[in-house]
This record gives structure tokens, C-alpha cells and sequence, in this order.
């Protein structure tokens, strides 16, 4: 793809597949996508369990509701983002105002920052209540292994949507520089190709 403003081609240009995948924010996208579905998932197939004499199931999370609810919360909302804004990194260039791209670049820096402070809280608040697990409450260890998996993808998501941030904010300052040239030279062809 030829590069222009924040790395995109000419507006209107053809949709190449082989340039979008190659791209590191949509390889980062896809792996958050799925670090998402394996904490959800994790949860939802395994994260509540009860003891032998008890019906209703609890949350594995030291029977802490709100741990599973906050787990699952987090990966739906993440999961959605994540389709969301691979949608919107197909569709920019065909994006042609420098100040429509920007506006879904500040889009982008705003929920990927958020999605990585929410990851974080998520991580501290299922570590903390795993730690707090009694033995007692899950005698036979069922779910164990999924409990882990959710405390462990939720801490990858952390890095994923914070390198995600910091490639939104290196594609800010490309399209920033790309609108001061033509605000000051708006006669003249455009720099980048």
C-alpha cells in the first residue's frame, strides 16, 4: 500500500487484504481479539463452580460474583472493540479529510488507552480474588486451569492495547504533520505520495 497521511494509501484507492494483515496494529487488533475471547470464554465455560453439597454455582474467583462479572464484561466489550476498530482500519483509506482521519485516530488512542487501564484493573482485581480463594470452596480444583488462563490473557491485554496506544499516537503525529503541510502550503502537491 503506498503510504500516506498516518501510513495510508491515496483515498479512494483499492483495498489490498495482504498490506492490511502485514499492518502491526492489525496483527495486534487480531491478538487482543483473541485475548479477549480466551478470557470471556474462560469464565463463562468454567468460572463458576459449587461444593458438593451446594446447587447453586459461584463464582472461582474466592466466590467474588463481581470478578467473573467484570472478567466477562471486559473481554465482551474488548471483543466488540476489536471488531470495531479492524472495521475502521479497513475502511480509512478511503478516509480522504485529513480531520475525519484524525478524528478516529483520537477515537482510537482514547478507547485503546481505556481498554488497557480497564485490563490492568482486571488483572490486579481476578489475581487478588484468586489468591483469596479457599480450598474449601472448590474442593476437587475443578476450573483451575481456566481461572489461570482469565488472570493470565488479561495481563497480555495489557501490553497489547498499550503498544496499540502507542502505535495510535505515532499515527497522530503523522496525520498532525500531514495537516500542518497543507495548511501551509495548501497549493502545492501533497508531500507524502
Amino acid at each position: 500500500m503506498d503510504g500516506g497521511a498516518f501510513g495510508a494509501g491515496k483515498a479512494g484507492g483499492a483495498f489490498d487484504p495482504h498490506a492490511f494483515i502485514r499492518q502491526p496494529y492489525t496483527l495486534l487488533r487480531l491478538l487482543s481479539w483473541v485475548f479477549s475471547i480466551v478470557v470471556f470464554g474462560s469464565i463463562v465455560n468454567e468460572g463458576y463452580v459449587n461444593r458438593p453439597d451446594e446447587t447453586q454455582e459461584h463464582c472461582i474467583f474466592n466466590r467474588n460474583r463481581n470478578a467473573c462479572n467484570y472478567g466477562i464484561t471486559v473481554g465482551v466489550l474488548t471483543f466488540l472493540s476489536c471488531l470495531l476498530y479492524l472495521a475502521l482500519d479497513a475502511y480509512f483509506p478511503q478516509i480522504s479529510s485529513v480531520k475525519d482521519r484524525k478524528k478516529a485516530v483520537l477515537s482510537d488512542i482514547g478507547v485503546s488507552a481505556f481498554l488497557a487501564f480497564l485490563w490492568f484493573v482486571g488483572f490486579c482485581f481476578l489475581t487478588n480474588q484468586w489468591q483469596a480463594s479457599k480450598e474449601e470452596d472448590n474442593p476437587m480444583n475443578e476450573g483451575g486451569d481456566a481461572a489461570r488462563a482469565a488472570i493470565t490473557f488479561s495481563f497480555f491485554s495489557i501490553f497489547t492495547w498499550g503498544f496499540l496506544t502507542f502505535l495510535a499516537f505515532r499515527r497522530l503525529r503523522d496525520i498532525t504533520f500531514q495537516e500542518e503541510y497543507n495548511t501551509l502550503f495548501p497549493n502545492s502537491p501533497s508531500l507524502l505520495p
